[in-house]
């Protein structure tokens, strides 16, 4: 289309009716419904047509299912036994209670849009929940795989970052702004989503006594969290960073966001012990509880008591009361997540080198010595990466550039290359 020019009789040039810019700076200047449109105005209009509807596609991910639709605390644990290795009751407190969050906000939903409220209509209250358990024994995965399966927004946030209102470090309202990013500021769809608090346990106040002075990174905190959990309007900074007062803030309801809390909590075996009025029998190498059922962790003993001895304040206890441990993990669980999860680390490898056209064979004896050295490092399957990795550092190194198009993993390689770091991989094929 050719540059347009009108009236030119008077003298004068036509100008685009919404920047003012005359047909002579510009490519196009097209009549409009309204005026005159030139073209830069014309991509601009389109393109926030385009992100009009990308947003709009991004909100319908994020709907909740019909109550028919919403999958069933078995379904959610068949799932799980996917990407999860064992700690069975873990998961069945998990899905009860996260299927029981979903179905209470479908059943809001229909309740709202009805004409006339019955007096006697049922309130369902939320119900957060908090897991105990060891390092590296799956508590963030568990918690990130229910919400992939959900389809929901979720996020981790790391406790120890937060201090008492007014301290330097980071306010509790902080976990909502990174919800609110993952929900690419949807508030309607960060409203509805999961927030995982990971080492809850580090902001224990360091006595059982109610504090007498100031403590910003242990019981302050846990105060500040109170509202949140339970469900109030909090006013949101949407890019992070401390509250000011000219700062534009964004309204959050947290009292459908259902809240995971994990912790270690070290040493709380030994305050559950002194409960059950147990102690330890046998050397270091072999010891067991008395009072105990064998080959039981005392974790699957823990209450909401235990938790005030290590120290947790009651009212945050009384809003998280669905409480669930994660037992230490053995040899036979951590020779299991090596090979059988749908995300297992050598399934992973073996991907990555199908991608080369090579294919990766491993040995058995190889995932016997990775476990045992996990079990020495006891930082449970965390420590299975680490190991795994040092590893793999030069089959990933020596395969790609190499034309074998097998590539096998050999026990003496593995303890060559834990000792050598430039061990050579044997390739055969």
């Amino acid at each position: 289309m050719a540059k347009r020019s009108r009236k030119e009789g008077e003298g004068h040039e036509e100008r685009c009716n919404i920047c003012g810019r005359p047909a002579s700076i510009v490519d196009y200047l097209v009549p409009g419904p309204v005026g005159n449109l030139c073209n830069e105005c014309a991509t601009t209009v389109h393109n926030a047509v385009e992100r009009a509807k990308s947003v709009e596609k991004q909100v319908s991910k994020f709907q909740l299912p019909s109550i028919t639709d919403l999958p069933k605390p078995k379904e959610i644990v068949e799932y799980l036994d996917h990407y999860v290795i064992g700690q069975e009751d873990a998961k069945k407190t998990l899905a009860v209670a996260v299927y029981n969050h979903y179905k209470r906000l479908i059943y809001r939903d229909q309740q709202r849009y009805k004409d006339i409220k019955e007096v006697n209509d049922v309130e369902l209250e939320k119900s957060n929940i908090m897991v105990v358990g060891p390092t590296g024994t799956g508590k963030t995965l568990l918690a990130r795989t229910i919400a992939r399966m959900l389809n929901v927004p979720f996020t981790i946030v790391d406790a120890t970052v937060f201090t008492q209102a007014g301290y330097v470090g980071e306010d509790v309202e902080s976990i909502l702004t990174r919800l609110l990013q993952v929900a690419d500021y949807n508030v309607e769809a960060a409203e509805r989503g999961i927030v995982f608090i990971d080492e809850i346990d580090k902001i224990a106040r360091k006595a059982d006594n109610p504090s007498i002075t100031r403590d910003v990174g242990g019981e302050g905190v846990q105060q500040g969290m109170l509202k949140l959990l339970e469900g109030t309007d909090v006013n949101v900074p949407p890019q992070g960073g401390r509250k000011h007062p000219e700062q534009r803030m964004v309204v959050v309801n947290t009292e459908n966001i259902l809240f995971i809390c994990g912790g270690a909590f070290d040493g709380l075996e030994k305050k559950i012990a002194k409960r059950l009025n147990t102690r330890m029998v046998g050397y270091a190498n072999e010891l067991r509880y008395t009072n105990v059922e064998e080959g039981d962790s005392l974790l699957k003993y823990v209450v909401p008591s235990d938790l005030r001895s290590y120290g947790l304040i009651p009212e945050l206890i009384g809003r998280v009361p669905v409480l669930t441990y994660l037992t230490p993990l053995g040899r036979e669980a951590l020779r299991a997540i090596l090979t059988e999860p749908s995300n297992a680390i050598a399934k992973q490898y073996k991907k990555l080198m199908e991608l080369e056209n090579v294919e990766l064979r491993i040995d058995d004896e190889v995932y016997d010595l990775i476990v045992d050295k996990a079990l020495d490092l006891k930082t449970g399957a965390r420590g299975l990466r680490s190991i795994f990795e040092e590893i793999m550092r030069e089959v990933m190194y020596d395969a790609p550039s190499s034309n074998k198009k097998i590539v096998r993993v050999t026990r003496s390689f593995a303890e060559k290359h834990m000792r050598v770091k430039d061990a050579r991989l044997d390739l055969i094929g």
